[in-house]
């Protein structure tokens, strides 16, 4: 082996083992400290007598370093390099949010809801005191879709929207879906859902669309006959006008009761009273075109929001816009929807298949 030229600083460290009276083991390899010439102490001096540079303790070693350093930059053996500022580590992204300096990185926002507390609380409100308080289900809704606590009678009103929308026979589509799906043997939230793909412009949407007309033509100034005439031209059937069974003279028990209601307990019924001025003037067209359970529903939220004064002109049309009523209707008629699931399954009804009697093949 060669000789080493250059100067070594070095230290072997072991020499508290003196202190201990059986033989202490070091390392990783296990290696024991038996012998006086096994030392870290005669280690240490071995290295002296070499000619490296031992310093006499550990806490000695960077001073020692240090020297033999500067030495060799005094003897013009070395050059000193300039020292630099090493970059800034950033700090701990975990500890930086527990000391409140950032904020962490969010995909989703929720301002209903919060469950991380001791109990769930629905816009701020805990669920203790939702029971406590003895709220109802709108109540739920008006916190969970509104932000806010209504007045009761607008909590009343749409549990009232609810219960009248629950269900209207195993006729129309959603049902119809819904029992050909369970009686093909599926579940409950394939049969729900396959009833509720059928809401839309034709089947439920029209609450939604009969409260934006409504409110448009009202919000104008347009008389009944310039808005249901304006309709016409655009080729627009009127939302919420029109029934294929009620008449003028077998009117819809349903919308009757919300048009107590709301005479009994809203502070205003404007869009309402507007409705009705529409559907005087398209009864004197068609004794069927009256005003049906989803314009009633559609006019009456207006009064709701309008009336409460607990919204502004700008959020009423955000949730007219957004869909809020038509929710209201999927909401309602999820129930019966489930009733027709449990009911077939009750039943034990078998397959569907359409009667061929009932369809009409043509070539």
């Amino acid at each position: 082996m060669g000789k080493v030229n250059k100067p070594v600083v070095a230290w072997v460290s072991g020499t508290c083992a003196r202190l201990f009276k059986s033989e202490v083991q070091f390392g990783h390899a296990g290696a024991k400290s038996g012998g006086e010439m096994e030392s870290a102490q005669a280690k240490n001096q071995a290295l002296k007598d070499a000619g490296a540079a031992v310093p006499t303790s550990y806490e000695a070693f960077e001073t020692a370093i240090k020297e033999t350093f500067e030495k060799l930059v005094e003897e013009g053996k070395i050059s000193s390099v300039k020292e630099f500022t090493p970059p800034q580590i950033p700090e701990d992204l975990n500890f930086a949010i527990k000391s409140g300096k950032v904020r962490a990185p969010t995909h989703i926002i929720s301002t209903i809801s919060d469950d991380r507390g001791e109990e769930p609380c629905y816009a701020g409100v805990p669920m203790s005191s939702i029971v406590e308080q003895g709220y109802g289900v709108g109540d739920v809704i008006s916190l969970l879709w509104f932000k806010r606590s209504l007045p009761r009678y607008c909590t009343h009103f749409i549990e009232i929207c609810i219960m009248l929308c629950a269900d209207h026979g195993p006729c129309v589509s959603g049902a119809h879906n819904t029992i050909v799906t369970a009686r093909a043997g599926k579940d409950l939230v394939s049969s729900l859902v396959s009833g509720l793909l059928t809401i839309g412009p034709r089947f439920g949407g029209a609450i939604d669309d009969a409260a934006r007309y409504f409110k448009d033509a009202y919000d104008r100034g347009l008389t009944p006959y310039e808005f249901v005439e304006s309709m016409k031209k655009k080729g627009i059937r009127v939302p919420g006008i029109g029934h294929r069974i009620k008449r003028g003279d077998n009117r819809d028990k349903r919308v009757e009761l919300l048009q107590q209601f709301a005479h009994t307990h809203f502070p205003s019924v404007k869009y309402m009273e507007y409705a009705v001025q529409v559907e005087t003037y398209t009864l004197s067209k068609a004794n069927n075109l009256v005003l049906n359970v989803d314009g009633a529903i559609g006019s009456l939220f207006l009064d709701l929001l309008a009336g409460s004064g607990m919204f502004s002109k700008q959020e009423i049309d955000e949730i007219v816009g957004i869909g809020y009523l038509n929710g209201l209707f999927v909401l309602a008629r999820s129930i019966g929807l489930i009733g027709h699931t449990f009911d077939q399954k009750r039943l034990k009804q078998p397959l569907y298949r359409h009667p061929w009697e009932d369809v009409l093949y043509t070539k």
